[in-house]
C-alpha cells in the first residue's frame, strides 16, 4: 500500500495542484481545506495512516504555524513540509523551530516537491528504526513498537505484558524467524527491569565446548587459551533479562548446570573457587517441540518444568496475515529508504498477493523479499513482477506475462508458453520479442514435462538474442525491452560468456 500524504492548503485551485503532483509520484492522497479540518483528520481513526503533510502556512481560521503548535505534542515523528510565498529567513526559521521538516516556495516545482517529501519520509524511516533499535538495545522496547493487528496475536500482547509484571521464567515457543527475541525484548521494556541488560545467547551457535565457559565465565588461566578472566553471559545479565534462544540445542551435561544456576540463582565460573550470585529474569525460547525431546531423552523432564513456567505461543505468520500489509509496508518503508530507492510502496494486487503467501519462513523470509525486490525495482512501486518467486507459488497469480505490445508478429502455430519475467525488466518487450523472433526456440519445460528453472530460460532467451545480433548490447537491450544497465546485470548475474 502507497504511502499516504495529507495536502492541507484553503486554495482549491492550488490543493489540486498538489493533488495531482503528489498522486503522480505514487503517493496516495487525503486533502484538507483548513488547519481544523487537518487536525480532525490527523486525530481521527485513519490519522495513523498519515506517512507525511505538505502544510500551506498562511490561511483562514487555524493557519499553519498553529497547526505545527497543535500537532507537536501528539505527531512528532510526522513529516511536515511547509508551503509559504514569503521566503524570508524568519519565517522559515519560525517554521522550523515548530516543527516543520522543510519549506517549499510556491509556486510549487514537482520536481522541488518531490524531493522534498522523498527526503522527508526516509528520514523519517530511518529515525523510526534507529529509535526502535535504540530502544531495544537500552531495553526499553514495548508491545506497542511491534506490529502485531492480528486477532491471533491479542493473545500474544496479553500475555507477554502479564509476564512482564514479574519475574516469572517465560518460555516463548514458535517456529523459526516469527519473532521470538523481539518479544522477549518487548516483556523486558515493559518490566521492572527495564533500561537494564537484555542479553541474548543462542544455544545452537555456541561450540559445545566453549558453552559453560562463555554461560557462566572463566578464571583466567583455567583452561588452554584462557588468558585473562571472563564474565560469562549470566553475570553480565546481572539486574536484567538472559535470554536463550533455542534452548533446545542445549547439550544434556550443560543441561544440569543450566538448571542448578536457575534453582540456586548462582553460577560456578570454570576454574572459580567459589559460585557468583546473580539476579536475572530468565526467558527462554525454542522451535523445538520440548515435550516430544522430553519424551525422547534429549531434554531433562525437571529442566522443562522449570522453564516452561509460563508459555507463550507465537504463531507462524500463515496464521496472522492480517499483519502481512502492515510488516510489508513497514520494510518497504525502512529498506527504501536505507538503499536509498524511490519505492514508495506496493501495488494492491501485489499486496494481495503478498498476504495470500504463507510464509513458512515468517517474519524473516518476509523481509528478505521485500528487501530483494526492492533491490531489483526500478519503479515508484513493487508490482506482482518483483515477486516472481512468490507469483509462482500462490494460486491466481502468474510470473509470466505472455501480451506483447502492438509490434508486427509472425504467423505461427500456437505454442504452449511463454517466456518469464524478471523482476526488474519489461517482461512484455522480451514475450514479444522471443516469439517474434525465436519461435519454438525457447520452451519452459524439460524433456519430462516438467517446468524448467526461470534463470534457465532467461539465460537462454539472452544468449540466443546476443548470437542473433552478433554481440551488439544495445541492440539486444532494445529487441529485449530492457536497459543496458540491466542487460549487463543480467548477463553477469547468469554467468553468461558474451566475449566476442
Amino acid at each position: 500500500m502507497a504511502q499516504t500524504v495529507l495536502v492541507v492548503d484553503d486554495d482549491p485551485a492550488q490543493r489540486r495542484i498538489l493533488e495531482e503532483v503528489v498522486s503522480r509520484d505514487g503517493y496516495r492522497v487525503v486533502s484538507a481545506d483548513g488547519g481544523d479540518p487537518a487536525l480532525d483528520i490527523l486525530n481521527g481513526p485513519n490519522g495513523k495512516d498519515i506517512s507525511c503533510m505538505i502544510l500551506d502556512l498562511v490561511m483562514p481560521g487555524m493557519d499553519g504555524m498553529e497547526v505545527l503548535e497543535a500537532i507537536a505534542p501528539t505527531h512528532s515523528e510526522l513529516p511536515v513540509i511547509v508551503l509559504t510565498a514569503q521566503a524570508g529567513v524568519e519565517t522559515v526559521v519560525k517554521a522550523m523551530r515548530a516543527g516543520a521538516d522543510d519549506f517549499v516556495m510556491k509556486p510549487v516545482s514537482p520536481e522541488r516537491l518531490y524531493v522534498s517529501i522523498r527526503n522527508a519520509l526516509k528520514v523519517t524511516a530511518l529515525a523510526g528504526e534507529v529509535n526502535r533499535l535504540q530502544k531495544k538495545a537500552k531495553g526499553q522496547l514495548t508491545f506497542d513498537d511491534i506490529i502485531a493487528g492480528a486477532p491471533s496475536m491479542s493473545s500474544v500482547l496479553k500475555l507477554g505484558r502479564r509476564a512482564a509484571q514479574s519475574n516469572i521464567p517465560v518460555l516463548i515457543e514458535g517456529e523459526s524467524g516469527v519473532g521470538k527475541e523481539l518479544i522477549a525484548s518487548a516483556i523486558q521494556g515493559e518490566s521492572d527491569r527495564a533500561g537494564g541488560p537484555l542479553i541474548t545467547v543462542n544455544c545452537g551457535a555456541i561450540p559445545e565446548n566453549l558453552i559453560e565457559s562463555i554461560l557462566f565465565g572463566h578464571e583466567k588461566g583455567a583452561f588452554t587459551g584462557a588468558s585473562e578472566k571472563h564474565a560469562g553471559k549470566f553475570v553480565e545479565a546481572n539486574g536484567g533479562t538472559l535470554f536463550l534462544d533455542e534452548i533446545g540445542e542445549l547439550p544434556l551435561d550443560m543441561q544440569v548446570k543450566l538448571l542448578r544456576a536457575i534453582q540456586e540463582g548462582e553460577v560456578d565460573p570454570v576454574g572459580a573457587k567459589r559460585p557468583v550470585k546473580v539476579d536475572i529474569r530468565l526467558i527462554s525460547a525454542t522451535n523445538r517441540d520440548l515435550i516430544q525431546m522430553v519424551t525422547d531423552g534429549r531434554f531433562r523432564e525437571d529442566l522443562y518444568y522449570r522453564l516452561n513456567v509460563f508459555p507463550i505461543f507465537l504463531p507462524p505468520v500463515r496464521d496472522r496475515k492480517e499483519d502481512v500489509p502492515d510488516l510489508v509496508t513497514h520494510f518497504v518503508q525502512r529498506i527504501a529508504a536505507e538503499e536509498g530507492k524511490k519505492v514508495a510502496g506496493v501495488a494492491p494486487d501485489a499486496m494481495g498477493m503478498l498476504a495470500a503467501y504463507d510464509w513458512p519462513g515468517n517474519v524473516r523470509q518476509l523481509e528478505n523479499t521485500v528487501f530483494r525486490a526492492i533491490v531489483l525495482c526500478d519503479g515508484d512501486m513493487l508490482t506482482i513482477a518483483d515477486f516472481p518467486q512468490i507469483a509462482a507459488q500462490v494460486d491466481g497469480y502468474e510470473p509470466i506475462v505472455a501480451t506483447a505490445p502492438s509490434a508486427p508478429s509472425v504467423q505461427a502455430e500456437p505454442q504452449p508458453a511463454m517466456i518469464t519475467s524478471d523482476p526488474a525488466t519489461s517482461s512484455n518487450g522480451i514475450a514479444a520479442f522471443a516469439r517474434s523472433t525465436f519461435g519454438e526456440g525457447i520452451t519452459v519445460t524439460d524433456d519430462g514435462g516438467e517446468l524448467r528453472k526461470l534463470e534457465d530460460i532467461e539465460a537462454d532467451l539472452i544468449r540466443m538474442a546476443i548470437d542473433k545480433y552478433k554481440g551488439h548490447m544495445s541492440e539486444v537491450a532494445r529487441r529485449l525491452g530492457i536497459g543496458r544497465s540491466t542487460l549487463y546485470r543480467k548477463v553477469r548475474d547468469l554467468g553468461l560468456d558474451v566475449t566476442r
